[in-house]
């Protein structure tokens, strides 16, 4: 069983700046979720944007090339790395890297030019808006901030991009390649344009009559997804590594895979999420009946749930009506690139504090998703040794990660 060990952890989310804050919103099954409307937009959506401050300690003169995105991504990356005690990565030389995951880049940036492009009628861009817009600049951004030496890599594979950096920061470290490593995703893309594009997907909520309650995964009534903001980074090293400095271990992860489904652009296919299911599982040496709990990628689109159930029922087999499942975006909303991390999260806390969390607003079970172990609104307080997290992307790129207690046991 490989032994990654998570050392750091930080969050910028809808529910909450660290990690003590989201605990207590998953606690309290507190959605973060809310109802915006714009005059160029053709309806009102459900969003989950961060509301609470956090780019403070970034100069006017840095702001400008730091896209909201970076700006996060920079925030909680610092986090993770305190609470790893470690100030930079200058000692740790070419043996420590950066992975990050987004599905857009420094959208923010972009949508202020083209504002000022065809609104101001401004023809010349402020030099900041290409360094802003790149979609490995938060990565560029970390590795400079951070004095990370080793590589620095952006994976861009939609909805499952942060599970697949964490993927590739553990085969780096498994391999002996790299010590430690600063992994996660980010993403900031609540502008008109692209709410109004998702919109053309046919896949976004309805508002419902209380926002909070707009996004609703696995339930008969749900109407689609609402879209989130936000960063998580892990600090992730191996097992040897933490123990010889004295690093305090949160978790581990124990098994990893990422896997294509080779199927369409925008539907997803079961085989896909089976496979990297299945993979992270045998690289975990776990059987499906030893999970605790599975965080499954839910985004309640009358599609995308069913097919994720049913391959939830073929991997967890004979354990499905006892293995523990739920969807967290009913609380944080779809964070795109950053959702994996998200919650791989929320499994790390599972596992902390002993509580299965809940699928928020589930009160009809569609019987498309039925057969599972559902977790209707009110958490469990369960010992979880095991968790699971599964996310899928457009495309058919699916990242499966397995989370495990500091200890083996």
């Amino acid at each position: 069983m490989p032994e990654i060990a998570i050392t750091g952890v930080g969050v910028v989310s809808p529910i909450g700046i660290g990690e003590e804050a989201v605990l207590d919103s998953l606690l309290q099954c507190r959605s973060g979720l809310r109802g915006l409307e714009h005059p160029g937009l053709s309806r009102a959506f459900p969003v989950a944007p961060v509301e609470a401050e956090f780019n403070a300690g970034f100069t006017r003169i840095e702001l400008p090339f730091l896209d909201r995105t970076t700006q996060m991504a920079i925030v909680a990356s610092r986090q993770a790395t305190e609470a790893a005690g470690i100030t930079d990565f200058t000692d740790f030389g070419e043996r420590a890297g950066v992975f990050y995951g987004t599905v857009r880049g420094g959208g923010h940036t972009e949508w202020e030019w083209v504002r000022q492009f065809y609104v101001d009628g401004r023809k010349t861009a402020k030099p900041y808006v290409i360094m802003g817009c790149m979609a490995n600049a938060p990565a560029a951004q970390l590795s400079i901030r951070h004095q990370v030496r080793g590589p620095v890599a952006s994976h861009t594979s939609a909805c499952s991009s942060s599970g697949a950096s964490i993927a590739d920061a553990c085969r780096h470290i498994h391999a002996g390649e790299l010590d430690i490593a600063i992994a996660g995703g980010a993403e900031g893309v609540l502008s008109p344009v692209f709410l109004g594009a998702w919109d053309g997907l046919r896949a976004m909520a309805a508002v419902a009559d209380d926002p909070s309650r707009s996004c609703r995964p696995f339930s008969r009534d749900r109407t689609g997804l609402a879209l989130g903001e936000g960063a998580v980074f892990f600090v992730l090293e191996s097992l040897q590594h933490a123990r010889a400095r004295g690093a305090r271990v949160l978790g581990r992860i124990s098994g990893w895979a990422v896997a294509s489904d080779a199927h369409h652009i925008g539907t997803p296919h079961a085989r896909g999420q089976i496979s990297a299911m299945r993979s992270a599982l045998r690289m975990a040496g776990l059987e499906p009946r030893q999970l605790d709990y599975v965080n499954a990628h839910a985004t309640a689109t009358r599609g995308g749930d069913p097919i994720e159930a049913a391959a939830l029922r073929e991997v967890l087999g004979d354990a499905a009506p006892r293995v523990p499942v739920s969807g967290t975006k009913g609380l944080h909303a779809h964070m795109l690139g950053a959702a994996s991390a998200m919650e791989a999260l929320v499994c790390l806390q599972a596992i902390r504090h002993r509580f299965v969390p809940a699928t928020a607003h589930l009160e009809d079970v569609d019987p498309d998703c039925e057969g599972l172990h559902h977790v209707p609104q009110v958490l469990r307080d369960r010992r979880v040794r095991h968790a699971l997290s599964l996310s899928a992307g457009f495309g058919g790129t699916n990242a499966a990660l397995v989370l495990s207690e500091a200890e083996a046991h």
